[in-house]
């Protein structure tokens, strides 16, 4: 029984690496080229996986696949086969208040090869299957190339939804796509899907703009523009803790990097493509020559791979405190998994997944972090086997507790303690409840008694 938030726990000081040996195990296999895996935040604890060619699955709390999609748009859906290519269904984001409205939003490529953000319903008898009637355009963006597609979409800590957008795909940006403020390509949109719709005539685009966008009110931008410069952002995602975001930003040929945006940022910033490849110049022309917001980090191909996979900052509990804060990644070619401390800029190599394609990560209801492989159609939950269980309960995080019976949290077993028992046990807290059976009896003062006089559980 935990009387405590791993939140309240979960600290990590700056500049630190994490040590400890980490490693993978099963979560679920079965799935058809898994590219994205996350969780609809309504206290359910299932994780939704989405199958390239346009399926999303459910994982249920108990770790059960189960064997009707979520959705399934296959037939609108372009791409996503066992060629290879960047097309498909690439993106899954929930509404803040899905659980009460039951509103989620997916990112395509439809006829044509164009981008297609899509608005869903859950259906309203079962809510393991959605409408699949319901789906709704609320963004279209024409995409030149079939490659370079992004697709990765979520709510921020504002309560809007940013959208991550390649360059347009083929090499070297022809046409300078991602510095060009008038094309939607290459950017990090942050629109508005509660609002009035902005755009009344064009069925196509349905959305609001939020009032503090960057480039609000100039006619040389788009004004759902929040960020700019990228060349094929895989993947993004938002520090549940702090609202920082992290942008993996896929290279042409011999860089990859991590951008990081800090939660108070009004947005606006210039990543650097086509100008720049991580830290270094590409020698191309994109129409600035100063003003870049640098990465926090990259890396060379070669041994290290030759295709990011973002990841997410960790705040879960089974990895254990070291993990708190830093940020995972991964690279598609060479499976290696590395750590991040923004704060220094030090990656650390966690392990070598040799013949592992990581194409995503996840993020699951209780913080815990899992990895896609793509072609095999696994995807597994990243684990500490050395984290030890103090708590009993079978699962070995950073939630436990070194000694229950210590209720008044002063790091002593004294007097104190077996009258904070008592009171708690009195006014049926169920702090007291110290067989988890729900019941208040003879049973939970003897196992109190017990443990106490043990020193510790």
């Amino acid at each position: 029984m935990k009387r405590a938030m791993c939140g309240c726990l979960l600290i990590a000081a700056a500049g630190s690496s994490a040590s400890a040996q980490l490693t993978t195990e099963l979560f679920i296999s079965g799935i058809d080229r898994p590219v994205f895996m996350t969780h609809a935040g309504d206290g359910s604890g299932r994780t939704f996986i989405i199958e390239q060619e346009g399926a999303i699955r459910i994982v249920d709390a108990a770790g059960n696949l189960l064997p009707t999609p979520f959705l399934d748009i296959d037939g609108t859906v372009v791409g996503g086969d066992s060629g290879g290519n960047e097309q498909g269904l690439l993106g899954l984001a929930f509404h803040p208040d899905y659980a009460n409205n039951g509103r989620f939003f997916v990112n395509y490529t439809g006829s044509g090869g164009d981008t297609r953000v899509a608005e869903y319903q859950v259906s309203a008898g079962n809510p393991d299957v959605a409408d699949a009637s319901s789906g709704d355009v609320i963004m279209f963006i024409d995409q030149p190339f079939s490659n370079h597609n992004g697709g990765w979409i979520d709510f921020g800590p504002d309560g809007y939804l940013y959208i991550g957008m390649g360059d347009g795909g083929s090499a070297n940006d022809p046409g300078n796509r991602a510095g060009n403020l008038l094309q939607p390509l290459g950017k990090l949109h942050r629109i508005d899907v509660d609002g009035t719709d902005a755009f009344p005539a064009d069925p196509n685009q349905d959305y609001a703009i939020p009032a503090d966008n960057p480039f609000v009110g100039d006619a040389s931008a788009i004004p759902s523009i929040w960020a700019y410069g990228l060349r094929n952002p895989w993947r993004t995602s938002f520090d549940t803790e702090t609202g920082d975001l992290w942008i993996a930003d896929v290279g042409q040929n011999v860089r990859e990097e991590v951008n990081f945006q800090s939660v108070d940022s009004t947005g606006g910033e210039h990543y650097g493509w086509r100008c720049r490849e991580g830290f270094r110049s590409t020698g191309l022309s994109c129409g600035s020559t100063s003003g870049f917001t640098e990465p926090v980090h990259d890396y060379s191909h070669g041994a290290n791979g030759c295709s990011i996979t973002g990841g997410y900052a960790y705040r879960g509990c089974e990895l254990g405190d070291e993990y708190a804060g830093l940020y995972f990644f991964s690279d598609y070619c060479s499976g290696r998994i590395w750590t991040l401390d923004k704060d220094d800029g030090f990656a650390n190599t966690l392990e070598f997944l040799s013949g592992f394609n990581v194409s995503s990560f996840g993020q699951m209801e209780n913080g815990e972090l899992l990895v896609a492989d793509l072609f095999a159609g696994r995807v597994y939950k990243i684990t500490n086997p050395s984290n030890p269980d103090s708590d009993g309960d079978g699962v070995p995080d950073s939630c436990d507790e070194a000694c229950l019976p210590d209720l008044n949290g002063d790091g002593a077993l004294d007097f104190f303690d077996v009258s904070a028992f008592l009171n708690a046990y009195n006014a049926m807290d169920p702090i007291a409840d110290f067989t988890g059976d729900g019941m208040f009896n003879f049973f939970d003062v003897s196992a109190f008694l017990n443990a106490f006089n043990a020193g510790c559980p």
